[in-house]
């Protein structure tokens, strides 16, 4: 999903933005809130990662119109200690009670040397690489990831298809760890625990369960873990109140910031990152249907700088979702 389209628009950073602003906003949601939204997922975008970016606009603007979530939520801080903050959503998609979360974390971590945000009772906030990065951004290694409420209950798994109720298809929560490089790009795993994409079911896959067990294994322990410390450590499921009234707001998130200067110089840290990235790209073998022995973050940051000089690749289904959006709110499209 994530492969840059064959066939394609080129949409403008700045156009793209305005776009889905106006849409959130013709949702209900106020200014602020919207540019909030539509900056990370932009920068989704810029990145390649279309399955999320603006392309969401449209289902999550038909949430908040339809009353599945709140766009006017009262987000409030409801608990904290020296090294953690935690908030209530109100019902309203994840992404700006999980700012305000991240702001937290990296705040306590600049003056103790780690720090937790977390956030409740909220909606999918998107790529968990957009907290990750923002701690990074502050001098700080970030790990985030998001929980959803009954994860582990058939039905719930958040990923594709699974009629058969086959454990290995099970979960598939966000989770992203950041870490700073200097001259190398920056080291963000920005992916879902689950080893197979949501598309990848049917028999060809499930002859892989019994062929390798312990990769399947893994991948329910990583969704397992991850769903608890995004979901049930927000103490999301201490009421019903807010996921009743507001149905898509089912979910936890958590990010945790650790300021890399409070153990270790962060130059020499930096270093040791170059170091294991060149190490990688020079003596390691490519990846079949790669040319390059990389490691995660390097070809988004590669994407980033590529689609904010020449415009990003929108492809058939950014443009469907575009356009079904523009209709119903009556925001004009972002290409000519």
């Amino acid at each position: 999903m994530n492969r840059p389209p064959e066939a394609f628009v080129l949409v403008q950073e700045a156009r793209l933005l305005e776009f889905a602003i106006a849409c959130f906003e013709k949702a209900g949601l106020d200014q602020n809130h919207a540019a909030a939204i539509s900056r990370l997922l932009v920068n989704s975008d810029l990145r390649g990662v279309r399955s999320h970016g603006t392309r969401t606009v449209n289902h999550y603007c038909k949430a908040f119109e339809d009353g599945l979530m709140n766009p006017q939520p009262q987000i409030r801080q409801v608990h904290e200690t020296p090294t953690a903050v935690i908030f209530d959503g109100d019902g309203t998609l994840g992404y700006l009670p999980m700012l305000k979360a991240t702001e937290g974390a990296i705040a306590r971590a600049k003056e103790l040397g780690i720090g937790m945000g977390l956030a409740r009772s909220i909606g999918h906030y998107g790529s968990a690489g957009h907290y990750t990065r923002l701690c990074m951004e502050a001098g700080c290694i970030g790990f985030s990831t998001q929980g959803v409420r009954n994860q582990g209950r058939y039905g719930f798994d958040g990923g594709g298809p699974n009629p058969d109720r086959h454990l290995g298809y099970f979960g598939n929560p966000p989770i992203s760890f950041a870490i700073p490089a200097s001259e190398e790009p920056d080291v963000v795993l920005d992916a879902a625990t689950c080893i197979l994409a949501d598309y990848q079911r049917g028999p060809e896959y499930e002859e892989l369960f019994s062929m390798i067990p312990a990769a399947f294994f893994k991948s329910i322990g990583y969704g397992a873990v991850a769903s608890l410390m995004g979901g049930g450590l927000t103490g999301f499921t201490l009421s019903d109140e807010i996921s009743e009234r507001w149905p898509r707001a089912r979910s936890g998130g958590m990010v945790l910031a650790i300021h890399v200067e409070a153990v270790v110089p962060e130059a020499v840290f930096r270093a040791e990152t170059d170091r294991m990235a060149r190490d990688i790209r020079t003596t390691y073998t490519p990846m079949p249907g790669t040319d390059r022995s990389l490691l995660p973050g390097a070809i988004e940051e590669e994407r980033f700088t590529f689609h904010r000089q020449e415009g990003i690749r929108y492809g058939e289904m950014e443009q469907t979702a575009a356009r079904e959006a523009s209709a119903r709110l009556g925001v004009p499209l972002p290409w000519d």
